[in-house]
C-alpha cells in the first residue's frame, strides 16, 4: 500500500536547461537542507548525452562508436518528424535508458520512504513527449510490433513516474547565450529547444518557483532557499 505523499518528506525538483546551474544549486541546497533533517540528491536524468560523450573519449574505438551513436540519434530525431518508429536496435537502447531512469526513481522513492528530504536533479515529464526528460518513442508511430511494445512500456514507465508530483519545482531559467557559454560542448540548437520547451512543463500541477539563473550564484541560491523554506514551513519543518 502506497504511503500518503503528505506524510512523506518533501520532494523538491530542480529543472532547467543544460547550463542553468541545476547541479550547482542542488549541491548548495543539500548542505543547507541538512539543517532541517536528513536529505539527499537524486539524479534522475538518463544522461544519454554524457554516456555518448564518455564513449567518444574512449581510446581506439571511441570516436567510431561516438559517430555511430550520433548517426543513430540523428536518424531517430528525423523519424519523429514523420511519426516513424525507430529501428529495433535504437529502440532497445532507448528503452534501456528508460529502465535505468526507473531504477534511479525507485531508489529515490525508497530513500524518501526512509525519511530523507529529496532534491531531484531533473524530473520526468509528459507535457511534451520526446522533449527533455520525457519519452523517446511514440506509441502511435509506424514500426514493427516489438518496437511498438517497447514504446508502450516506455510510456507506462513515465506515466508511473510522473504520477508522483513534486512538492516544489525550482525552475532555473537562462537565455541561449548564457546556456551556450556555460555548455560550449552542447549543440546550440538543442539548448534552444530546451529553453523553449521547459517553461511549458507543468509537472502534474506542482508548485513552481521560477528563478532567473543568469543572476550571480549567490542570488540564485538565495531565491531557491526562499522558495524551499516556504514549502518546508508549510509541512511543519523547522531548521535546527
Amino acid at each position: 500500500m502506497e504511503a500518503d505523499p503528505a506524510t512523506l518528506p518533501p520532494l523538491i525538483a530542480i529543472v532547467g536547461c543544460d547550463g542553468s546551474g541545476k547541479s550547482t544549486v542542488s549541491d548548495e541546497l543539500l548542505v543547507w537542507l541538512k539543517g532541517y533533517g536528513p536529505a539527499t540528491i537524486a539524479h534522475l536524468g538518463k544522461q544519454q548525452g554524457n554516456t555518448g560523450r564518455s564513449i567518444a573519449n574512449l581510446p581506439l574505438a571511441g570516436k567510431f562508436l561516438g559517430r555511430f551513436i550520433e548517426r543513430k540519434a540523428s536518424t531517430v530525431r528525423k523519424s519523429r518528424t514523420v511519426n516513424k518508429a525507430p529501428d529495433t536496435f535504437p529502440a532497445i537502447v532507448m528503452y534501456a535508458f528508460t529502465l535505468r531512469r526507473v531504477r534511479r526513481f525507485r531508489r529515490m522513492m525508497a530513500l524518501r520512504h526512509q525519511g530523507l528530504i529529496i532534491i531531484a536533479d531533473r524530473y520526468p515529464q509528459l507535457d511534451i513527449p520526446s522533449a527533455s526528460d520525457s519519452t523517446d518513442m511514440s506509441v502511435s508511430a509506424q514500426g514493427n510490433r516489438f518496437v511498438n511494445w517497447l514504446a508502450q512500456r516506455e510510456l507506462a514507465a513515465f506515466e508511473w513516474m510522473t504520477s508522483y508530483r513534486p512538492d516544489l519545482v525550482i525552475r532555473l531559467n537562462v537565455d541561449i547565450d548564457t546556456a551556450f557559454a556555460r555548455k560550449p560542448d552542447h549543440l546550440r540548437e538543442g539548448l534552444e529547444r530546451k529553453i523553449k520547451n521547459i517553461p511549458q512543463f507543468t509537472f502534474n500541477g506542482a508548485a513552481i518557483a521560477d528563478i532567473d539563473a543568469t543572476q550571480p550564484l549567490a542570488e540564485v541560491v538565495a531565491a531557491a532557499k526562499a522558495a524551499v523554506t516556504q514549502t518546508l514551513s508549510g509541512r511543519g519543518y523547522v531548521q535546527s
